[in-house]
């Protein structure tokens, strides 16, 4: 098996890390504040969105499981959204472990009516560039709610 992935996602881990201890500095109420500019959403919904397209795309799209997804009414504070993506975390390695030795073997499966054909490693790709689109957003919120961000890339200097 070709650990590259693996390896990678620890850097992904990483870099949710700096973000999880940066946010530890906000106020729950500022983590769960809807923003206008956010279409209402918060940083705390930001990312339990994350952490189900996480869900969707490895188990019920490639896995074909139908592991639950987290409902934003139970994720209040920082420390939910932690345990959530610990849920995350055994699912990636779940999916990397059964797909590693056809990362690169298109699939052709069903999305909203339509056969889809994609990779695992492209639906991996995805939801890795999409969580980082996403710790954007929350850096920029945090920042609307008057915060200094800290560096929360893979390489820090």
């Amino acid at each position: 098996m070709d650990n590259t992935l693996l390896h990678q996602y620890q850097f992904i881990l990483g870099s949710r890390e700096a973000l999880f201890n940066y946010c530890e500095r906000i106020s729950t109420d500022k983590l769960l504040t809807p923003l206008a500019s956010f279409n209402n959403e918060s940083m705390i919904t930001q990312m339990m969105h994350v952490a189900n397209c996480y869900v969707f795309w490895l188990a019920h799209y490639a896995m074909q499981d139908q592991r639950p997804f987290f409902r934003n009414k139970d994720q209040h504070d920082l420390y939910a959204v932690k345990q959530a993506f610990e849920q995350v975390n055994i699912l990636v390695n779940d999916f990397l472990h059964l797909f590693s030795a056809v990362l690169d073997v298109p699939v052709t499966l069903p999305r909203k009516g339509d056969m889809v054909t994609t990779t695992p490693l492209q639906v991996f790709t995805h939801v890795t560039t999409h969580e980082f689109h996403h710790k954007g957003q929350v850096v920029s919120m945090s920042r609307q709610l008057g915060y200094i961000p800290v560096d929360t890339d893979v390489i820090t200097y």
